[in-house]
């Protein structure tokens, strides 16, 4: 017997449902990105070449995650980025989950200002911003007042054009 998806269905009534069956499912039923993608994680046609994504069952610690986020953000590929910093918001304990659910929607705020989407950046930005806030004391040796003020100085310019630098730590 199929293990119910989560709302209950087995795979084969979620894909029956599914208003576009050709989408990429796992064993249960569930969406996978394994389509390629570009530089901004926008889906490519089957078959073409891609940006490598991350790994669904990607394992970092926070301060290799940390980097790799940075090493990603640097070479301009948020969306990648923010794959793996919700890798971690994922796996944390939960005294630590909104503060890397605010560092993954750094990256998607960057992801959608690249894409050209002005005001879902501003809103993920702003969001980030506000949930960073929260954490008052740095922790993983992020500096969280300097990159909460970098965020909100982002999100009211909004470059479109030119690089972002961020730091994350």
């Amino acid at each position: 017997m199929t293990e119910p998806t989560p709302r209950g269905q087995d795979s084969n009534s979620a894909r029956a449902q599914d208003p576009n069956p050709d989408r990429d499912r796992d064993d249960r039923g569930r969406a996978r990105n394994a389509r390629p993608r570009d530089a901004y994680g926008r889906p490519l046609p089957h078959g073409a070449s891609g940006i490598p994504t991350t790994p669904d069952d990607l394992d970092l610690p926070p301060d290799e995650a940390l980097a790799e986020a940075q090493r990603l953000l640097d070479s301009d590929r948020p969306f990648h980025a923010h794959e793996v910093l919700e890798a971690v918001w994922k796996a944390s304990p939960e005294n630590e989950r909104e503060l890397w659910r605010g560092l993954a929607q750094v990256a998607v705020g960057i992801t959608h200002l690249r894409r050209g989407n002005p005001r879902g950046a501003q809103a993920l930005l702003s969001r980030a911003a506000d949930r960073l806030d929260e954490y008052a004391n740095g922790t993983h040796g992020i500096d969280l007042a300097r990159l909460t003020a970098d965020v909100r100085s982002l999100a009211e310019a909004l470059p479109l054009d030119a690089p972002v630098r961020l730091r994350l730590r």
